[in-house]
């Protein structure tokens, strides 16, 4: 029997093992049945199955080769994440189980450069490890750790980075071909009925630029250099209605709703945002780069593991050589910077604070 998978590189290799070894005819058939898109549960029970019938069999073998072959085997894996943090940005449809602890996105060229150049970066340990382009059902995707693989039942929160969300390039071709947004309108009077002027009421549409530029005044984007977009709690509930929350106390109630008041917890999230700080300020892709639209994944669970890894860098592009940023100074259009810096100290300041009050 021979098994076609995807290997990391993105190219299609045959598997052809001899069918006298149990082991790689159960490990053959559960990526037979995954590759026919069977379901999680009936893979597990035919992997059972198998491994029980062949249990005798396999004496003669090192239980080694059978742990390892259970542990690594991609239906275990796959079967184990469901990714919730794709209900925190809207981000569903993006992404793709893939194998051996790692998620496939869907390919977006923007970022597939930068993540190519964050490996070789100071910032690598601080992002999502990358691995190159495959293919799956006609579509081309971004192969990368799954950030959860380590963690059990985790707590997740998405924090939007910059003091803004859209690029220079974006808010000039919008003013190139100004039309009224109907959908933007509707967006906008959704969230603030009183936002839209007279006339923009009269015609029932906004300008994106206008659109745009509000909509950064009403979250902590403007405030504070970022934003909560969703907090996944470890029992399952999902909060997305951050898109009012402004002011430093309101930002600070939730980041206590989402550690739960546990100081572990805070400890570990503060030390790991000031080594991101360090790193970004030595970072050479980071002073060459806007970095917008771009993330910050916060990741706890019950055992008291935390980290934070920087995500999302669609809207991340590199600058015309010689220009750098600092991304502290304040953005005027035309200067590019965007904020991130001065988002992550307002971030690290409103984490020390919380640590200072806890009993």
């Amino acid at each position: 029997m021979t098994v076609k998978d995807l290997m990391p590189t993105g190219r299609h290799t045959s598997l052809t093992f001899d069918l006298r070894d149990p082991v790689l005819m159960a490990g053959g058939i559960l990526c037979w049945l995954r590759s026919r898109v069977v379901s999680g549960v009936v893979c597990i029970c035919v992997g059972t199955c198998l491994l029980l019938r062949y249990c005798s069999v396999c004496q003669n073998k090192s239980w080694h080769k059978l742990k390892t072959m259970v542990h690594w085997s991609p239906f275990v894996v796959s079967f184990k994440k469901r990714y919730p943090w794709v209900q925190l940005a809207g981000h569903a449809g993006n992404f793709q189980a893939g194998e051996y602890g790692r998620l496939l996105k869907r390919y977006c060229e923007c970022e597939q450069q930068c993540l190519q150049k964050l490996m070789t970066d100071s910032l690598r340990p601080h992002v999502p490890g990358y691995y190159g382009v495959v293919q799956k059902d006609d579509h081309d995707y971004n192969l990368m750790d799954d950030l959860l693989a380590d963690f059990d039942s985790p707590s997740i929160m998405d924090c939007k980075m910059g003091s803004r969300t859209y690029l220079e390039e974006e808010l000039t071709k919008a003013r190139e071909r100004p039309r009224l947004r109907k959908d933007m309108y509707d967006k906008m009077i959704a969230v603030d009925p009183g936002a839209p002027t007279e006339e923009e009421r009269a015609k029932q549409g906004v300008l994106k630029p206008r659109y745009m530029q509000w909509r950064e005044t009403l979250s902590s984007t403007a405030t504070l250099g970022f934003r909560i977009e969703g907090i996944k709690r470890a029992d399952g509930t999902c909060n997305t209605n951050f898109k009012k929350t402004k002011h430093r106390e309101q930002v600070m109630q939730a980041l206590e709703d989402f550690v739960d008041g546990n100081t572990q917890i805070l400890k570990l999230y503060l030390q790991r945002l000031e080594e991101l700080r360090s790193a970004l300020e030595q970072s050479q892709f980071f002073r060459t780069h806007e970095v917008v639209g771009s993330s910050l994944l916060f990741v706890h669970d019950a055992s008291g593991k935390a980290k934070v890894w920087m995500i999302d860098f669609g809207k991340t592009v590199s600058l015309p050589t010689p220009q750098t940023l600092d991304h502290r100074t304040p953005w005027v259009e035309g200067n590019r910077e965007d904020g991130y810096l001065w988002g992550l100290d307002n971030l690290i300041d409103i984490f020390s604070t919380m640590l200072l009050e806890t009993p």
